[in-house]
């Protein structure tokens, strides 16, 4: 049987696009010039999947303004979440002990880190640390007693250094820490401990894989270096002007910065 589109059809029959510093523009909106194009490419057949390292809670609010019903990746990968619905299909979460070993042998190696970190669940707080400069105005609450950080389950630690640089602090915590988590930058000052083998790759695999489509199906949009196992999945990466050069080094095609609608520009042409 032919895989090659229909007459009429998107060429791609799956967009996985990032959010932070892909789909949204620098004030946290997306473009109406992007929301026409993405409609149309889906109304041409295509699928498009957020797929973010925000968890869901950090998610939700975007996913509704912009009338999102399908599929999401949330978490770094760690969920699956049907917007629709407003339920999560899959969760993983950090193994807390783990991550307390990882975290010592992380400070043992650059000194103290400030912390925050992201609970399991639909609601899942975020609880930020004294010392750590959380982005943007996204909802958290004070982690005042470290022990409160152990006592409920985790999506993710946060990890920032009060002197290293992001990709300095994930080079020292890979090399410390890499057999217990997983350690990727996100975005500026945000340096992630996951479950160990966690990726965009893993959740957008398993929401594919719900949808019946698969990586030779896939266009995918990023501008972090925790974009790469998307990008490597996919069967074309395509990174953004605004991107760390890490992506852009792997990537197959590089578009247009966040705020002049790199998304739209790549896609347009491709509309039948």
């Amino acid at each position: 049987m032919s895989t090659e589109p229909a007459a009429g059809q998107f060429p791609h029959r799956l967009i996985a696009t990032d959010l932070d510093g892909t789909l949204l523009r620098s004030d946290d909106t997306v473009s109406q010039r992007t929301r026409d194009v993405l409609a149309a490419a889906t109304a041409a057949g295509a699928v498009h999947i957020v797929v973010t390292g925000r968890a869901v809670p950090w998610t939700r609010h975007i996913l509704d303004d912009l009338g999102y019903d399908g599929l999401a990746v949330c978490g770094q990968g760690a969920q699956v979440y049907h917007a629709g619905e407003h339920r999560l299909l899959t969760s993983v979460t950090l193994d807390r002990q783990l991550a307390g070993v990882a975290l010592a042998k992380i400070e043992a190696e650059v000194g103290p880190l400030h912390l925050a970190a992201s609970r399991g669940g639909l609601d899942g707080e975020v609880l930020v640390g004294q010392g750590y400069a959380l982005r943007g105005a996204l909802q958290s609450i004070p982690l005042t007693d470290a022990s409160e950080l152990w006592s409920a389950p985790l999506n993710k630690i946060f990890i920032q250094h009060p002197e290293l640089s992001d990709d300095a602090l994930a080079e020292a915590a890979r090399r410390a820490a890499g057999g217990f988590v997983t350690v990727a930058v996100a975005g500026a000052g945000i340096v992630e401990l996951l479950p160990l083998g966690l990726s965009k790759a893993t959740g957008l695999s398993l929401a594919a894989r719900r949808l019946g489509l698969k990586a030779a199906d896939t266009i995918a949009f990023g501008d972090m270096p925790n974009d790469i196992p998307m990008f490597a999945w996919s069967a074309h990466g395509v990174a953004m002007a605004n991107a760390h050069e890490e992506l852009k080094s792997v990537a197959d095609d590089i578009t247009a910065s966040n705020d002049a609608d790199g998304i739209a520009t790549t896609l347009e042409p491709l509309l039948p």
